[in-house]
């Protein structure tokens, strides 16, 4: 016997479970032709006669007793391995690669965290960098992601929310310098900038704009070093509204504008999207969010 045998085989179990041909060919979803046609084809291909017919149905002999056995086995191991296979894809085990942008670790850190706390099974990398992570190569499973819709095929895009961006400076820096009286008086004043002079944040772009060149005291890349730059009273700069929250001693340099804020999107691989690690961050991160007040 060869394992293209295995529908026959499977259709003389039913056969035998059920005692007639029309309801074997009900439960297999086939025509009663080609329930006749599996039981004629196994029994000459065994040499034996596996059922006695007769006008109430179909009783199995020696021989299809036999059968029966070994396809019950059979049937207890398939819905054994399915059962293994279900439980291996529903288990929230196994790697969680996710990466945002600098800036938005005071969100994702503690949904993380507390889904690790919750899923112990459950391994985290979260990188926080401004290049964009290949999902189609693996390079993460998450991406969460600011400014306009991402593109790219074979790619899950949902609205997230918005990243809201105040200008902000420490009580120490107001002391010794005061504050912009308005858009038009920030030459005068030291600021935080980017790293790249040609950063497409939309609050960088604005203060481009707005400030002249030497205005810009201090450029990194550092989301630490534009906090602590801010917090010694260094510099005037720009915070998450969310990481803002958590700093004291810092007063909003000029009233928050939208033209500041950013849309942030969650992009997953069509290939993963449904993966129960990935769906259980994305339904936790939106519920965090909403929980905090920033959506």
């Amino acid at each position: 016997m060869t394992f293209e045998n295995w529908d026959e085989i499977r259709t003389a179990f039913q056969v035998a479970r059920v005692g007639t041909v029309s309801g074997a060919a009900e439960v297999l979803g086939v025509h009663h032709a080609t329930v006749i046609r599996h039981i004629d084809a196994l029994e000459a291909r065994l040499g034996a006669k596996l059922f006695q017919r007769h006008p109430r149905g179909y009783t199995a002999t020696e021989a299809g007793q036999e059968l029966l056995k070994v396809a019950q086995t059979t049937e207890d191991q398939f819905a054994h391995l399915a059962a293994r296979i279900t439980g291996a894809a529903t288990e929230i085990s196994g790697e969680l690669v996710v990466t945002s942008l600098p800036g938005l670790a005071e969100l994702v850190t503690p949904t993380l965290l507390r889904l690790q706390t919750e899923f112990p099974g459950l391994r985290v990398r979260y990188i926080s960098d401004a290049r964009l992570f290949r999902l189609e190569y693996g390079e993460a499973h998450v991406a969460i992601r600011a400014g306009g819709k991402p593109q790219e095929p074979d790619n899950v895009v949902q609205a997230f929310c918005t990243q809201r961006t105040g200008l902000y400076a420490a009580e120490s820096y107001v002391a010794a310098h005061g504050l912009p009286a308005d858009e038009s008086d920030l030459a005068g004043h030291r600021f935080v900038g980017p790293a790249d002079p040609d950063s497409r944040a939309p609050f960088h772009r604005w203060l481009a704009a707005k400030a002249p060149d030497a205005a810009i005291a201090f450029r990194t890349n550092e989301a630490e070093a534009v906090r602590e730059a801010i917090r010694s009273g260094a510099a005037i700069g720009f915070l998450p509204v969310l990481a803002a929250r958590r700093e004291e001693g810092l007063v909003e340099a000029l009233p928050q504008r939208d033209d500041w804020n950013s849309p942030l999107w969650l992009v997953t691989h069509v290939d993963l999207h449904r993966t129960p690690r990935i769906q259980l961050f994305l339904k936790a991160l939106k519920e965090d969010a909403r929980d905090c007040g920033m959506c």
